[in-house]
């Protein structure tokens, strides 16, 4: 079979297609007014053929969200795979996150709003994700523990602790809440990293 007629009817190909003209759709008009109809329409296929792919609406959602999570992971591992002492990897891997979470509020509304419902209906995509940067937090921390740089006795749970304690600028609708009432979410980010670095054994 000629390699280009393989690659356009991969399921895979075809999945990502779907994504794809989804995501153009929630970022431009948002997910609540995007139908499975309108994304089918974009690619020349029928509702029916779409769910070939994506046995739900939400399925599709969920992938949507994914996506867009998968940009704080990336952001994540990237400052987590830095060479850099585990305290500076951690203040620059919060800030970053809380920042990007932040600008998404501010540019990409219609993308947050997605992350707020996701949120607020508690999807699995959601949890895997949470759990993911937890992972993250606990591989710098371990890091920390073996530089003797960092005072814990016990990685995952401190890893878990510095997600919650951090919860107030990672969550989207906490920091829209903050963002809404005019609060100055720059110097409450510093005191609590600063926080969780003294809580983690290190005064820097």
């Amino acid at each position: 079979m000629n390699r280009s007629v393989r690659t356009r009817t991969d399921p895979d190909e075809v999945r990502a297609r779907i994504l794809d003209v989804a995501e153009e759709h929630y970022r431009r008009i948002g997910y609540h007014k995007t139908s499975v109809a309108d994304i089918a329409t974009v690619l020349g296929m029928s509702p029916a053929n779409v769910y070939r792919f994506f046995p739900s609406r939400g399925a599709i959602n969920e992938a949507i969200c994914g996506r867009v999570m998968n940009e704080v992971v990336d952001i994540a591992f990237a400052i987590a795979r830095a060479n850099a002492p585990a305290s500076e990897k951690l203040d620059r891997l919060l800030t970053a996150v809380h920042h990007h979470n932040k600008t998404k509020l501010a540019k990409e509304k219609r993308m947050h709003a997605l992350i707020v419902a996701a949120m607020q209906e508690n999807w699995a995509i959601v949890r895997a994700h949470v759990e993911r940067m937890a992972t993250i937090f606990e591989a710098i921390i371990r890091e920390g523990i073996e530089a003797g740089e960092l005072k814990v006795e016990d990685p995952s749970g401190a890893a878990r602790a510095v997600r919650t304690a951090f919860t107030p600028f990672f969550h989207p609708i906490l920091i829209e809440q903050c963002v809404q009432n005019g609060e100055d979410t720059e110097a409450a980010l510093r005191e609590q990293i600063r926080f969780i670095l003294k809580a983690l054994g290190t005064s820097n």
